[in-house]
């Protein structure tokens, strides 16, 4: 499988050797010494993986992960350092990196998580936000349930105007979804569709992720910063869990609502920007005014247009055509074919509550495949998500499955621990304590 990838290393030695290595794997190599020519080759070529150097001249590779994830949520990044800092990689890996690597220990390494990182790549390439990557309309929106129709004819409808729309609904309904969609049927799909999550980060980092910053604001901040609400000019800002964010950050965002105008941190010159939003949210927006948690004035400038989206239980006439569709999305992930789901697997989804709603459909699924045996995914498919019906195990069986398990989808990820833990839903350092208990190091 050939792909692009951009290495970025002001180590000219290092960075030669790894583009030679690469490139004899059959890889398309451009190769960059600092992060400001690397910007600009990413402007100007189409690469699916990036492997970069943490320490830049001009740049923090960690930082520079969530700036282009933002602008390109199809690229996979990996960060390489000569210092293992633990800091460092928990940050870059939140911030959307695929993997961290320390210089040395890892050499044997970055091949093949070259390789899985491509494979990534390829299937976000579907999903891709950039012009002409994702069909115009609904057409990644799955159901034909009377609340999922309805929610879809509102968001037609809404997205042929610049309107600000709030997405409610509970967690894992798919409120993306939407957004990207209601970007796409818009006038605005031609420029970027940015989009950030509200809950996950400081206060402080927050606000420089969103409207930028200048070198010395604040300690850490070597050089100018531009944030996402100037990188969404011209196109769409989507703001997801914008119930989490801070009360003095919303009074902030509600100026540039109004006004179109912003001041960076550390900055008193006035920017603008024409950017169209959509906010989603998993709380009682009413309720958080109630407590003093959210600006009343800003909810009324959010809540022009509100699509609720509704949870799995409420359309579970669209799980099987969901979860086919996962089916075939991770089938050719994974290169098998001819895979089919019995009645009884069905059965078993249906029985299932989907508190975590259709993002919990689609790790199931995946889980699913990793665990199948031949081609058939069956109840044997599943065997921690529910209790069979005559299937009343003792805590050493349970165990003895829990560990199965995590060994599968250890060899799945190919030892990638980070990329196993969310596989498996669980944290980091409970799967460390999961792989000491059962020897599993």
């Amino acid at each position: 499988m050939s792909g692009n990838i951009l290495i970025i290393d002001d180590e000219i030695k290092l960075l030669k050797l790894l583009g030679m290595i690469l490139s004899q794997e059959g890889f398309n190599i451009k190769e960059a010494s600092n992060a400001r020519s690397a910007l600009t080759m990413l402007e100007h070529h189409e690469f699916d993986v990036v492997l970069s150097d943490v320490r830049l001249p001009d740049a923090f590779g960690v930082d520079l992960v969530k700036s282009r994830k933002a602008k390109y949520p199809h690229l996979e990044i990996i960060l390489m350092t000569a210092f293992g800092n633990i800091t460092d990689a928990v940050q870059a890996m939140k911030n959307g990196a695929y993997d961290y690597l320390v210089k040395g220990d890892d050499n044997d390494k970055i091949i093949p998580l070259a390789y899985r990182a491509l494979e990534k790549a390829k299937d976000n390439s579907s999903k891709k936000i950039q012009k002409g990557a994702m069909p115009k309309g609904f057409g990644s929106v799955i159901g034909s349930s009377p609340l999922i129709l309805q929610a879809k004819k509102l968001a037609e409808r809404v997205a042929l105007t610049d309107a600000t729309v709030l997405l409610t609904g509970e967690t894992g309904t798919g409120k993306e979804v939407f957004a990207h969609a209601i970007h796409e049927a818009g006038e605005r799909n031609k420029n970027s569709f940015v989009a950030i999550n509200c809950s996950a980060f400081s206060r402080e980092i927050l606000e420089s992720e969103l409207f930028g910053h200048k070198a010395g604001a604040f300690t850490g901040a070597v050089k100018d910063k531009k944030g996402l609400v100037e990188e969404a000019s011209g196109g769409t800002l989507f703001l997801d869990e914008i119930g989490e964010m801070p009360v003095d950050l919303q009074a902030k965002l509600l100026r540039v609502l109004e006004t179109k105008e912003f001041i960076k941190m550390g900055e008193t010159k006035v920017s603008r920007s024409d950017f169209r939003l959509i906010a989603a949210t998993n709380r009682d927006l009413e309720e958080e005014i109630r407590h003093g948690n959210f600006r009343e004035d800003l909810y009324f400038r959010l809540n022009i247009f509100e699509i609720r989206l509704p949870a799995l239980r409420e359309r579970k006439e669209d799980l099987k055509a969901l979860a086919q569709n996962f089916i075939d999305l991770f089938s050719r992930k994974m290169n098998f074919s001819g895979i089919k789901a019995s009645p009884e697997y069905y059965k078993m989804l249906e029985k299932n509550d989907w508190k975590g709603n259709i993002r919990e459909l689609r790790n199931t699924v995946e889980r699913s495949l990793i665990l199948m045996n031949g081609q058939l995914l069956d109840t044997d498919s599943l065997p921690q998500y529910a209790e069979k019906p005559s299937a009343a195990k003792d805590s050493l069986s349970m165990k003895t499955l829990e560990q199965e398990h995590i060994r599968k989808v250890l060899a799945y990820t190919k030892g990638n621990k980070a990329e196993a833990a969310r596989l498996l839903e669980i944290g980091i350092a409970t799967l460390y304590r999961k792989l000491e208990e059962y020897d599993l190091r």
